[in-house]
C-alpha cells in the first residue's frame, strides 16, 4: 500500500517520499503489521484551506475521507492527496509544507497521530 510522506531533510526543507506498507496475506485479506498510534482526529477542512509554510504537529498518518489536498515541499514540487489516499507527515521541524484546498472542496480526514 503507498504512502506519501513529507519529511524534513538535512537541507530544514520538507520533501516528498513514497513509502510502501507491506501488506501480508492473512485469512481476512492482506494486513501491515501494527503500528503504535496514540490519539485519532477528524476534521473537516473548507473549500478555501489555504494554510502557508508550517510544520507537522507532530507526526501522524492523514486519511483522506473525501475532497483533495494540494501539498507543496520546499523545492516547489506539489502532490495531489485525493480520497482515499494517506500522507505520513513527519516534517515536524525546519520550514515545513504549504496546504491547499482544492477546486473548492469541503475535505473530511483523518488524523492518526504517532506521538
Amino acid at each position: 500500500m503507498k504512502v506519501t510522506r513529507v519529511y524534513a531533510g538535512d537541507d530544514g526543507e520538507s520533501h516528498f517520499e513514497d513509502v510502501e506498507i507491506e501488506l501480508h496475506p492473512t485469512e481476512t485479506g492482506r494486513l501491515s503489521e501494527p503500528q503504535d498510534a496514540t490519539k485519532i482526529i477528524f476534521r473537516e477542512t473548507g473549500g478555501d484551506y489555504d494554510l502557508d509554510f508550517h510544520t507537522a504537529p507532530r507526526r501522524q498518518y492523514v486519511i483522506n475521507l473525501s475532497g483533495s489536498v494540494e501539498i507543496e515541499v520546499g523545492d516547489g514540487s506539489k502532490r495531489l492527496i485525493g480520497a482515499g489516499e494517506v500522507l505520513l507527515a513527519e516534517d515536524t521541524t525546519g520550514h515545513g509544507h504549504i496546504s491547499r484546498a482544492v477546486a473548492g472542496q469541503v475535505r473530511h480526514s483523518i488524523f492518526v497521530t504517532l506521538d
